[in-house]
């Protein structure tokens, strides 16, 4: 009696996760096929603008003297999603476009200061 106890618990258990699996699935089926894709878009206010992809030994964190990966020209639009922050002991990480920050936007290709950024 207990060994049928046992496996008739064992499956009440199995349905239940089964049925916990699906209803997750299904939740996640529901929702739009554009959830992940990035909306925020940026256009570009200064003139020319370096997108610099961190070199090997900048971190995670472009800085000014980073390689350049291509430029973006004013009126340009950009989707980014993702700041990053650069730390730095001195004060600002860079001056460009007539002001200084520490915030590069993550876009297509590398990293843009946000002083030359404005959101649309």
């Amino acid at each position: 009696m207990t060994r049928r106890l046992m496996t008739s618990l064992a499956a009440a258990v199995l349905t239940a996760g089964v049925l916990t699996a699906l209803a997750a699935s299904a939740a996640a089926s529901a929702r739009p096929a554009t959830a992940g894709a990035c909306a925020t878009k940026y256009t570009v206010t200064g003139g020319t603008v370096a997108v610099r992809r961190p070199a090997w030994n900048d971190g995670s964190v472009a800085r000014s003297d980073s390689p350049v990966d291509h430029y973006v020209h004013r009126g340009d639009v950009l989707a980014s999603c993702t700041a990053t922050i650069a730390r730095t002991l001195g004060g600002p990480a860079y001056r460009k476009c007539g002001r200084t920050g520490s915030v590069w936007r993550v876009v297509r290709g590398g990293q843009i200061p946000a002083t030359c950024l404005r959101r649309i």
